[in-house]
């Protein structure tokens, strides 16, 4: 058989395949939404999916969106659906298109879709829901999908657990799902290959939904927490992926804003001033001291009116309590595109900080979090006992986040100040939970779907003053914090 020859036949049966799947969802698109309430306990964990990882009045692009029911459940600024089903497409304008204009409906295949077929040219979130497997290339669809994505796009796909297969073709035949088309079936390891030969960067995958049916007592349990629970969780039925578009690196130099919160550290204030060096095109130093007893604040005063050939610096106190309430001061005053956070104490060096920001400058990483834990540390520095704890919290928080974190208490953490705005916008989802600040921003960037990266530091004894760590209350603080994330992030 010649090239041109069996070039022609494979093109014969994708487009057979095609033809197959679209006239299905043409035939069956007046009683999709029967079939969906039917099974509607297992489209809402999927709404609630979406809309935990999707803030409202964001700007969204689904794939597949058949009749519009999820798109319309995210409540976007901008919500536009395509779909290859007319049928479907029709359906959907009828539904929404009139009580809410904001959402958007259009006939197109994805399979050949090109920027200027659709009028919201980048997009917030792209949603590729249950609609993989009925695609006859999916490459070229997330090939597509590039021209629509900013740095801070995402991806979100939905799709069955191959196991579930045979339970599900039984379902179908007893009435208790609606007859499919023919379909490919992707495990968690062929689209994560997919994403990356495309030009994505899958950030986070897991899977859901073990009890597709509404058992009292029983689905709730199965649903919330067993199947969040090592081994059963592959056995679920809801696999998803969170991918973000990989982009040449970026050679914009962006200002900084480095964020010291300083109690009882007047020892620190000159030596945090001469040892950090200058960080992008602009460095703001931003000092806030937290009801000291060792003359901090006189000390900061003086460093400021001193001032400095390369920084910007400025000096707040806080009127509340804690570091958290401390940090969030020093954003809310921050001008810098980049958000650094350095503990006064200096037993992070201030002269690592340009590793943290190379990072974030160059879209390697979008939550950049320091790590104590790699390098080897005095027992001045860390005691024994708080590292094997460290390293225990760690590997509970890497469970729980669904990203891999080494350190979470390290006090340096980077982040575009674009990003903790919008973490800070969704702020109500965790309420204010956090004494420490890390977690605030911990949980608030997973949720956004956001990179999270290690970067290594040597971590060096204090020089000059006492640890303000209360090591029994605090691991008790950490205790409820996983508790806390088991509740809003992993079981929820």
């Amino acid at each position: 058989m010649t090239y041109s020859v069996m070039k022609s036949s494979e093109s014969s049966a994708k487009n057979a395949f095609k033809t197959q799947v679209r006239s299905y969802f043409d035939r069956i698109a007046a009683d999709l939404d029967s079939w969906n309430q039917r099974n509607r306990y297992y489209y809402q964990d999927l709404d609630r999916l979406h809309q935990f990882l999707i803030p409202r009045g964001s700007r969204v692009l689904e794939i597949g969106c058949g009749t519009g029911s999820l798109l319309a459940a995210l409540d976007p600024a901008v919500g536009i659906g395509i779909d290859f089903s007319r049928s479907m497409v029709e359906i959907a304008q009828a539904k929404y298109s009139q009580k809410h204009p904001q959402l958007q409906f259009y006939c197109l295949d994805a399979e050949t879709l090109m920027p200027e077929e659709l009028p919201e040219m980048q997009f917030d979130f792209i949603v590729l829901s249950g609609v993989l497997g009925h695609l006859s290339d999916v490459q070229q669809v997330l090939a597509n999908l590039q021209p629509f994505c900013h740095r801070r796009t995402r991806l979100i796909l939905t799709f069955h657990n191959f196991l579930w297969q045979p339970l599900l073709h039984f379902a179908e035949k007893i009435g208790q799902r609606r007859p499919q088309p023919p379909q490919s079936w992707l495990s968690m390891t062929d689209v994560s290959n997919l994403l990356q030969i495309t030009g994505y960067l899958p950030l986070r995958s897991s899977r859901r939904f073990l009890c597709p049916k509404p058992i009292p007592l029983i689905a709730p349990f199965c649903n919330r927490v067993l199947a969040h629970l090592p081994i059963l969780n592959h056995f679920c039925l809801t696999h998803y992926i969170v991918a973000k578009p990989q982009f040449a690196p970026d050679s914009e130099a962006y200002s900084c804003s480095v964020i010291v919160p300083a109690r009882n550290e007047a020892g620190n204030i000159q030596g945090a001033i001469e040892r950090l060096p200058q960080l992008g095109s602009q460095t703001e130093v931003i000092f806030v001291e937290g009801h000291s007893r060792d003359g901090t604040w006189d000390e900061i005063q003086r460093v400021v009116q001193e001032g400095h050939p390369r920084f910007t610096i400025k000096a707040f106190q806080q009127t509340g309590k804690g570091k958290a309430d401390a940090v969030r001061l020093g954003f809310a005053k921050a001008t810098g595109d980049i958000l650094m956070i350095l503990d006064a104490d200096l037993t992070v060096q201030p002269e690592d900080l340009p590793h943290f920001y190379e990072v974030i400058a160059s879209d390697r990483g979008e939550f950049v979090n320091g790590s104590r834990l790699v390098y080897p540390r005095s027992g001045k520095a860390m005691p024994w006992l708080n590292n094997w704890a460290n390293k225990f919290f760690s590997l509970m928080f890497s469970f729980l986040l669904g990203q891999s974190i080494k350190d979470t208490l390290c006090g340096t953490k980077v982040l575009r100040r674009s990003d903790y705005e919008k973490i800070a916008a969704g702020r109500s989802y965790f309420g204010d939970f956090d004494p420490f600040g890390d977690f605030d921003l911990l949980f608030g960037a997973t949720k956004l779907g956001l990179h999270l990266v290690d970067v290594p530091v040597r971590y060096q004894p204090r020089s000059y003053g006492e640890s303000n760590i209360a090591h029994v209350r605090e691991g008790l603080i950490l205790f409820r914090m996983c508790l806390y994330a088991s509740r809003k992030i992993k079981f929820f």
